[in-house]
């Protein structure tokens, strides 16, 4: 028999539910996945399931169409797949199989933060996170403060620190490529 938990120690446990467990955080798969790839919302792993299983139920339906619309199929095979390229979730665009294996893991890598860690701009997830958070990092003209960014392949060569980011100055002393009048400004 287990006794009555007193006031404080309801309030501690209020969140917490120790009989469904499982059922409440997900599967350890997900839970790993947040972690490998630094998502703060569980909410963003969940729709990225969600569309790579949409996109994977396309691949297939393309796939199953019959003879008579292979024209069509053709067409809506290239356009998807030249979709995909262009988001750079897959890497190459030669034929669906490689549609059918699409993952939620294909969009985490595709994340702002990621694309930091792979360009040498951090060295690990959590200061590339912690680097975006603080806007340090804009794409284009726009500083970006948010995590969650999926980074196309024609906007990747546009990730920069912010001209006014400590980081940038630290990065262009260590180059010796400071100029000398910034050191005026």
């Amino acid at each position: 028999m287990v006794r009555k938990l007193k006031y404080h120690e309801q309030k501690l446990l209020r969140r917490l539910d120790l009989v469904s467990w499982e059922a409440a955080g997900g599967s350890l798969a997900e839970v790993k996945a947040l972690r490998r790839y630094r998502l703060g919302r569980r909410e963003d792993y969940v729709q990225y399931k969600a569309l790579a299983r949409t996109v994977r139920a396309l691949a297939r339906r393309l796939r199953d169409l019959g003879p008579a619309s292979a024209a069509f199929r053709a067409r809506c095979a290239a356009a998807l797949l030249e979709k995909l390229y262009g988001l750079g979730l897959v890497n190459c665009r030669r034929s669906l199989s490689v549609c059918e294996s699409l993952s939620a893991a294909a969009f985490c890598r595709r994340r702002l933060p990621c694309l930091l860690v792979k360009l040498r701009m951090a060295q690990n997830l959590r200061h590339a996170v912690t680097f975006v958070e603080q806007g340090h990092v804009r794409v284009g003209p726009e500083v970006v403060t948010d995590p969650a960014l999926l980074v196309p392949r024609a906007v990747e060569d546009f990730i920069t620190w912010v001209d006014a980011s400590r980081l940038r100055q630290k990065v262009l002393d260590y180059n010796q490529e400071r100029d000398d009048f910034d050191l005026a400004a």
